[in-house]
């Protein structure tokens, strides 16, 4: 039987622009963004792996008790690609990984079901998009565990992305909520799901 998928959340992030810890700045309905993220990752994929920079924090205390397995990324600083290395490396027995981002609290469940299902299927890389701009969260089969283990910097996994364009899936959403990331507290306050 073929190894079921992980969801990796990237929650290593410093959040300059947004003034203090983006990632716990509550929503709407209180919820801290990062812990919306992981809820809705964990509501569809069985095997969640959070990436912080502190094992101590605040953060990684609510993503363990969301159901996230959290994972310290030592280079968190290095940049995003450190992140997506270190949460590979700790899941190499998956099947693939569906690698979301903490700071994107808009991308619908069924967004993530459709990449997870896709890898699931024989996708190689997959990713929504929306008005011909790529969103997240992507979904990446395990033969590029190596590639994606190797990251380094702040470029996230693009290389691989544009290394593998002949092999790239996209599938068209309706929710700009999968381009939408919260940099500034103006972000957040102009959110307005599903638009």
């Amino acid at each position: 039987m073929k190894p079921s998928c992980t969801g990796i959340l990237l929650a290593a992030g410093q959040g300059t622009r947004f003034g203090t810890n983006k990632l716990l700045h509550p929503l709407a309905d209180g919820t801290p963004m990062a812990v919306a993220c992981a809820r809705t990752l964990r509501a569809v994929m069985v095997h969640c792996i959070a990436v912080v920079d502190d094992s101590g924090s605040d953060l990684a205390k609510l993503l363990a008790e969301a159901g996230l397995e959290v994972i310290v990324n030592p280079h968190a600083r290095k940049g995003m690609g450190t992140s997506i290395a270190c949460g590979v490396a700790a899941s190499a027995n998956a099947g693939g990984w569906v690698i979301a981002l903490a700071d994107m609290p808009d991308i619908p469940a069924s967004v993530i079901q459709s990449v997870a299902d896709g890898l699931a299927r024989g996708a190689d890389i997959i990713a929504p998009y929306y008005r011909g701009q790529r969103g997240h969260p992507v979904g990446f089969a395990a033969r590029h565990a190596p590639a994606l283990r190797a990251l380094q910097a702040d470029r996230g996994a693009r290389d691989i992305i544009a290394n593998n364009r002949n092999t790239l899936e996209l599938i068209e959403i309706r929710d700009s909520g999968v381009i939408k990331d919260i940099d500034t507290p103006a972000s957040l306050s102009n959110r307005v799901p599903g638009h």
